[in-house]
């Protein structure tokens, strides 16, 4: 969860990779996916309490996308939210209802995975005894507040526990010659059961198997996402790091995470959807852009005004692979810059309450990400009457069958 937790390449936790500009998206889905967010938000804090809420993240809310797409609009589905520093102090029309729940129920449990992740390897204040034992009883409550209401929605959280269980000691098994496939396997597990399930809350059981496979395979991708952009500076640190580990080259992570995209595609179209737009353009256009990214291939002209590495026009999305304005990706002659260290997680915690009572999440032209502390830029900056973007949507009605691109492929 590279919004609220800082996701690294150890563990469990994957949300992170969806992280769309939102001049790509335009006005109507902007709106949605906004709309998705802040419901996902605002089921934590209504189940939870407000300190839940920091495990808000940028692909929790697909869970929500996707029980939204498959079922009748009504109105129930939407509600006015009022005024939030991360939305400049307005009001806006937020989802409710069972996806929102759903996602919010994933999040928790897996955000109880990393604070016991970084627990055990001692991350920076968790270092301290006093500490590390407050985390760990944020970590108990966050797993039964999951399972709660997953219980309240019919979701067995015991799929996500168990994944997180055998992450590590798969982990501590791998070395060279290990399939890179084996270590990502928890996460593809607790994906596919997460996206599965959305088909039974809207009442499309046929829908379960396209959308298990379409998150198993978003699982693997985000895996290998976030080792690719972490590879550089677990090197520096001596962390554990899935390609290192398993000797796996970036041409290799290449393929597989190529392979992953049209996999998705491909298994997105067999799902019946009542309004797939939204789901559509996240997990099909987005997820490439996501690739693109990590392996520094191409880059939105938004981030970092024209750099491989930022994340203006992301709504402070999340942080992409270390590199600044105008850099060359590593391997092209050019040594990626070296990464400021990272907060630990209540450290984090306090920054990102101080960013969001200040409204520099929403309006600073820059600002320090409270737990990654790279450079990143106001969700409002730069967003009126922006016509820049190129991105391959930009402007098309896309559709389970869009001719904009090569979907099919």
């Amino acid at each position: 969860m590279r919004h609220a937790l800082v996701n690294d390449a150890r563990g469990i936790v994957v949300f992170g990779i969806v992280r769309p500009c939102t001049h790509r998206l335009g006005d109507g889905l902007k709106a949605e996916w906004m709309a998705h967010l802040c419901g996902l938000c605002l089921a934590l804090r209504a189940d939870h309490g407000q300190f839940s809420r920091v495990v808000t993240n940028y692909d929790g809310l697909i869970v929500s996308v996707l029980t939204e797409a498959q079922t009748e609009h009504t109105a129930r589905q939407r509600r006015t939210a009022g005024p939030c520093p991360l939305r400049g102090m307005r009001t806006a029309p937020i989802a409710r209802g069972e996806g929102a729940r759903l996602a919010a129920s994933v999040s928790l449990v897996l955000a109880s995975a990393k604070i016991r992740d970084h627990v055990a390897d001692g991350d920076g204040l968790l270092r301290r005894r006093p500490l590390a034992a407050a985390a760990r009883r944020v970590a108990h409550g966050w797993d039964r507040a999951g399972a709660r209401t997953g219980a309240e929605l019919g979701f067995d959280t015991a799929v996500l526990v168990d994944a997180v269980e055998r992450q590590q000691g798969i982990e501590a098994l791998a070395g060279p010659g290990t399939l890179l496939l084996t270590v990502t396997e928890p996460t593809e597990t607790a994906t596919a059961a997460a996206f599965a399930y959305t088909a039974v809350l809207a009442g499309r059981p046929g829908n379960s198997a396209p959308l298990a496979e379409a998150g198993r395979l978003f699982g693997r991708l985000a895996h290998l996402l976030d080792a690719v952009e972490d590879q550089p500076a677990d090197a520096a640190s001596g962390a554990w790091n899935p390609l290192t580990a398993t000797g796996t080259s970036r041409a290799e992570a290449r393929r597989l995470a190529d392979d992953a995209v049209r996999g998705i595609r491909l298994a997105l179209r067999d799902v019946e959807f009542t309004d797939g737009r939204l789901a559509h353009v996240l997990l099909a256009h987005e997820l490439r852009a996501s690739v693109d990214r990590a392996f520094g291939t191409t880059a939105c002209v938004h981030e970092g005004h024209g750099g491989y590495g930022g994340d203006g026009g992301h709504g402070g999305q999340g942080s992409q692979s270390g590199q600044g304005s105008g850099a060359l990706p590593p391997g092209f002659g050019q040594q990626p810059p070296s990464k400021p260290g990272k907060r630990g997680f209540l450290a984090g915690c306090a920054v990102f309450v101080g960013l969001c009572c200040t409204c520099k999440l929403c309006c600073a032209d820059e600002y320090e990400g409270p737990w990654s502390r790279k450079k990143r830029e106001g969700c409002c900056n730069k967003s009126d009457g922006c016509d820049c973007c190129d991105g391959c949507c930009d402007g098309c009605d896309c559709c389970d069958a869009c001719s904009c691109c090569d979907c099919g492929a």
